[in-house]
């Protein structure tokens, strides 16, 4: 009797009405398989991400080599490209808190992303471009910080790397695809871009469909805690590892080059047939695709923050290799796509699987969104930076800036955010 009433008073027992024992498996059975909800969240980001791809894989060249904008110019767009949706990211994670209702936003973003592709045949001028890739980065903004929470909501705080890994493996598993389907459709019906863009919105429709059907909506926030108001759901910010870790990760993004102007420099340093450009992201996807799962797991058995810390230190390598291009053609290329692969595995789930244990269940989503939006500014600056310096010198003295730059950032945040240390 005393056993059992030691237990039922134990606070830290998950009983069958704890929202996080309700929504998460055990440890153990985790670890056996992937839950349902991260596998379906994982085919949406899978479908859609292809469908967005598509269009983005012939961006770069057909703006440079088709409308003729130069190195500035493509900065300032792929600046738009990451940071348009940012400020959503806020918006779309407080209503998710708020309304406990992650999956009818995270639902909303990916359809106003799919919309856009409806409009894409219709227009025919970089400013036009530039407003329909705004409107699909504001859908990606309103529902990541909400895809995310339903995925942390649904495994156990020891499985989030693995987990993550294997949604971004899923995801990116579509960033793969969608260059691959492009080349496809506009082989057997040449000059058919309306053509790629009406399969890309069937994509992107599809993606909705799962969403709406297959994944299950996370736990529902108590009377209580849909009545915090907007500075009580601000109240992590004041917990040291949380402002640290958002400024470590904000001054790492402030020095990544946009991925628009990453594969030009790339082309260019390295002598890479300019036909081949939209492939190039496709070798990045597969690195990735790869390594996200086996990252992962590595992130939870060693720790997430210096596996995070480490993905910047492949980029680093990449700069500073596409500097000195001893290399030219395929081999040298194909090295510098992956360490940027890499890159990519290292830091984009694990940076979440290591901040949403930080975060009260009551603000997860918005704190989730805090991080993402610091960060994807910061790269947003960091993309017009990156445009700005190799119009005026060139793409090789961008990447040995930004080299050199990277370098002295990762030690930066290996002393600003140190886990564990509140003080």
């Amino acid at each position: 009797m005393y056993l059992s009433q030691a237990r039922a008073n134990d606070p830290n027992r998950a009983t069958a009405t704890t929202p996080r024992a309700a929504s998460a498996p055990r440890a153990g059975a985790a670890r056996s398989r992937v839950p349902g909800t991260v596998l379906a969240l994982g085919l949406v980001s899978l479908v859609t991400d292809a469908s967005a791809e598509m269009i983005t894989a012939m961006l770069p060249m057909y703006l440079m080599y088709g409308l003729g904008i130069g190195y500035l110019q493509l900065g300032a767009l792929d600046s738009l490209y990451t940071g348009a949706g940012a400020l959503f990211r806020i918006g779309g994670g407080y209503a998710a808190d708020r309304f406990g209702h992650s999956k009818a936003v995270a639902t909303s973003g990916y359809a106003l992303s799919a919309l856009t592709k409806l409009a894409f045949p219709v227009v025919g001028s970089a400013p036009a471009v530039a407003t329909l890739v705004a409107a699909d980065r504001i859908g990606k903004g309103i529902r990541t910080a909400p895809r995310d929470t339903l995925i942390t909501a649904a495994v156990p705080e020891t499985d989030l790397g693995r987990a993550f890994g294997v949604h971004r493996a899923m995801d990116t598993c579509g960033a793969l695809l969608g260059p691959l389907l492009a080349f496809a459709v506009l082989a057997a019906v040449p000059g058919g871009y309306d053509t790629a863009f009406q399969v890309s919105f069937c994509l992107a429709a599809v993606g909705v469909v799962v969403m709406v059907a297959f994944v299950r909506r996370g736990p529902l926030p108590t009377p209580r805690d849909r009545s915090l108001g907007a500075r009580a759901r601000l109240t992590f910010l004041r917990t040291p590892s949380v402002r640290r870790c958002t400024v470590a990760a904000a001054l790492l993004g402030l020095l990544t080059a946009g991925d628009m102007s990453f594969y030009i420099g790339l082309q260019h340093r390295l002598a890479v047939p300019a036909g081949a450009l939209p492939l190039l992201p496709v070798f990045t996807a597969a690195v990735f695709m790869t390594v996200a799962v086996p990252i992962g797991i590595l992130a939870d058995r060693i720790g997430r923050w210096p596996l995070f810390l480490c993905g910047h230190l492949a980029a680093l390598g990449a700069y500073l290799f596409l500097w000195a291009a001893p290399l030219t053609g395929w081999p040298a290329a194909g090295l510098a796509l992956l360490l940027y692969g890499l890159f990519y595995a290292a830091t984009d789930g694990v940076l979440m699987a290591h901040i949403a244990p930080l975060l009260p269940q009551t603000s997860r989503t918005t704190g989730l969104a805090v991080v993402q939006t610091a960060q994807t500014l910061a790269r947003a600056l960091g993309a017009l930076a990156f445009g700005a310096l190799a119009a005026h010198g060139g793409p090789g003295t961008a990447f040995a800036v930004f080299g050199c730059t990277t370098a002295a950032a990762i030690a930066a945040a290996r002393l600003i955010h140190r886990p564990g240390k509140e003080a």
